[in-house]
């Protein structure tokens, strides 16, 4: 009994593990779309401006990318 309960305890923690990193995985995914959209959007307004944007772009990317790693990291330690 004490085993078997134990056993849907551990199941139960690998599910929410796994529903957790998919979770910030499709956040990050859509996060990082909507910059690269945007960016896109200010480059055609202001093509002058394409270097700054694009560095910008390529900076929140990566934070956002880094927020995402932390999050799988943080839900893998769940285990």
């Amino acid at each position: 009994m004490i085993i078997s309960t134990l056993l849907a305890a551990e199941g139960l923690a690998q599910l929410g593990t796994g529903i957790g990193a998919g979770i910030a995985t499709i956040g990050a995914g859509i996060g990082i779309g909507r910059i690269g959209g945007q960016a896109m959007d200010a480059i055609a307004r202001q093509p002058e401006a394409s270097g700054k944007i694009q560095t910008n772009m390529i900076l929140t990317s990566a934070f956002v990318e880094g927020c995402a790693l932390f999050a799988i990291a943080a839900c893998a330690f769940l285990i």
